[in-house]
């Protein structure tokens, strides 16, 4: 290896990327650049840490095309100094296949491996990040590498494009040694990514044409909005064009898979952006085994006749809801607590919003405040504070309920112990619809917990991993604060079928972050894959669940949420015995104590 270029290449990696004397660096244009790029996310050079992730979700498409590719290329190269390396979209390789064991001891002993994550902002410049992030073919070779530890290879990637819708699927790379380099090994890349790219193509395409066929002749027998789609192609006709928005889509595919299952056909009615809803009709296309994706028909459904006006007062729900919005959401859960809002509103008295960490109780009561006594004094006393000096936190409340104002007490079960009982004889004095608390149930046996039962009202936000549907809904509401006066960004239809299929244990709170976040890289415009963070860009659920058993744990969930809770009505509706639905709930980890449900 060149002394010369690794004492320079350590002195760009301390200092400015430029050459000691002030002259071009000697190393390459696109090498210098990704260095800018690793420094710039703080990448260490002499770190050796990479990301592992080792039950990772295996990319079948990819690997229907680049299986049979990689098989021949390993056996022409068996007992050669050279692996093969199969990373997908996210730069996490997925398959590995060393030419010999000598080599795969050295990449065993650098982490180079299935599971580990090979993006730039992890691990600098290397064949696998440097081509996602470049979108072309790159080469790294000895002290290019940008971690210390990588550099004894030449590492030459070369990504893997859709041929149809132009996105990246994953990256194809070679690694040897560096003194065992070879210049055929590039033209050997390519033209391995040209066959694989080429298997996708006639892959995509007999599936296409499938939908498209089956798109053609829905239309030809229907009036009404004919959609066909799957995870990456939307063929809609004029009437299903106007209907859709670009969120309908990921959330009808997520629709009618769940209500599919096995079955080849289903009905039901779907709520699309906008609060508009349609009687759906959805068809399984592809050959047994193999879906290629779904028809999916769809008529508005009738609105009822207008009541005529009524005379006398009118309740606030009308300008309430002009004025301030409705809940965001269009899940089974958010329509059961508008519900449950407008019944709270209507019996007046104090009320307790419950629900897990992060998920939106506290704009749930300021929601309840605006519908009940918009424009009057609102106070928010957070119950975490009474710790720091309950004196002056017991002033405060008592002060403000003496004002008239309107309280929010928040995070209530969260109370300093001492001071339940002077809290809970101001909740019983007070006027009855100027308290509001939050707090995570009821049921605890602290002191603080017991305040909760002098709320005679109480209703329970769902968590988002419950309400996976509302997150279309969600985003333009939690984005729109952060962009005044410009469009607020989108995300694409890929993009909202990732979120829409993790858990979210952090609810809403975590969805704000991670969207900030993405909205920040997009640079305001729509919300795509990589602007995701890494560990928010893989399509499954962090619980471990396949996408059978997200669908038929969302039924199971659906169907306790209908019943309300009754475990006997639940099973009834699934057409199940009441011990099998225990025992689904059970392995799929369904909490009977934290549904979407007010018992």
């Amino acid at each position: 290896m060149n002394r010369d270029l690794c004492a320079e290449r350590e002195r760009m990696l301390d200092g400015p990327l430029t050459s000691e004397d002030g002259r071009p660096a000697s190393f390459r244009d696109e090498i210098v650049s990704s260095w800018r790029r690793c420094k710039l996310v703080g990448v260490a050079h002499a770190g050796e840490d990479v990301p592992y992730q080792p039950n990772f979700e295996r990319p079948n498409r990819l690997l229907r095309a680049a299986g049979p590719v990689i098989d021949r290329l390993a056996e022409q190269l068996l007992g050669s100094p050279v692996s093969i390396l199969l990373a997908d979209s996210d730069a996490q390789i997925i398959d590995r296949r060393p030419g010999s064991p000598k080599l795969a001891q050295a990449l065993d002993r650098a982490m180079v491996a299935p599971g580990f994550h090979y993006a730039e902002e992890y691990t600098g410049t290397n064949g696998v990040g440097s081509a996602l992030e470049e979108r072309r073919p790159f080469v790294v070779s000895g002290p290019e590498h940008f971690r210390d530890n990588l550099q004894q290879f030449t590492c030459i990637g070369s990504p893997l494009r859709h041929p149809i819708t132009g996105s990246t699927e994953g990256v194809l790379d070679v690694t040897c040694r560096v003194d065992e380099t070879q210049e055929l090994l590039k033209p050997l890349v390519l033209a391995a990514v040209r066959e694989i790219e080429s298997r996708i193509y006639a892959d995509a395409s007999r599936r296409e044409q499938m939908l498209l066929d089956h798109f053609l002749r829905a239309g030809r027998r229907s009036s009404t909005a004919v959609v066909t789609l799957n995870e990456d192609v939307v063929i809609a006709n004029t009437a299903a064009s106007g209907l859709l928005d670009l969120s309908d889509q990921a959330m009808l595919w997520e629709w009618a898979c769940r209500l599919l299952g096995n079955r080849d056909e289903c009905n039901g009615e779907v709520r699309l952006a906008h609060d508009v809803v349609v009687l759906a009709r959805a068809t399984r296309v592809g050959e047994p085994g193999a879906t290629a994706g779904v028809v999916v028909e769809m008529r508005p459904r009738p609105r009822a006749p207008s009541p005529p006006a009524a005379v006398g007062p009118r309740t606030r729900r009308d300008p309430g809801d002009n004025a301030h919005g409705q809940l965001a959401g269009r899940s089974i859960a958010t329509a059961r607590l508008r519900e449950d809002v407008d019944a709270a509103i209507a019996a007046g008295g104090p009320l307790l919003v419950c629900g897990e960490v992060g998920t939106g109780k506290l704009f749930v009561a300021t929601h309840l405040y605006r519908r009940r006594a918009d424009g009057e004094p609102l106070t928010v006393l957070d119950a975490r504070a009474s710790h720091d000096d309950p004196v002056a936190w017991m002033g405060r409340l008592t002060s403000s309920v003496t004002s008239g104002a309107t309280v929010v007490l928040r995070h209530l079960d969260e109370l300093v112990p001492r001071l339940a009982a002077r809290v809970a004889g101001v909740v019983e004095q007070a006027a009855p619809t100027r308290l509001l608390a939050t707090g995570r149930a009821r049921g605890g046996h602290d002191e603080a917990s017991r305040v909760l039962d002098h709320f005679p009202i109480s209703i329970t936000v769902a968590p988002l991993r419950y309400r996976a549907e509302d997150i279309a809904d969600l985003v333009p509401a939690l984005l729109a604060p952060d962009a005044p006066g410009r469009p607020t960004p989108r995300l694409q239809p890929g993009t909202l079928r990732t979120l829409t299929s993790l858990d979210w244990p952090g609810n809403v709170r975590e969805l704000r972050a991670v969207l900030t976040t993405a909205a920040v890289r997009s640079l305001g415009s729509d919300i795509a894959h990589e602007h995701l963070p890494p560990e928010y860009r893989s399509p499954r659920s962090r619980s471990g669940c396949t996408s059978l058993q997200r669908a038929e744990r969302d039924i199971v969930i659906e169907a306790l949420a209908e019943a309300r809770g009754n475990k006997q009505a639940a099973a009834e509706r699934l057409g199940i015995a009441r011990s099998t639905l225990y025992r689904k709930m059970r392995l799929l980890g369904i909490d009977k104590n934290r549904l979407p449900i007010n018992q």
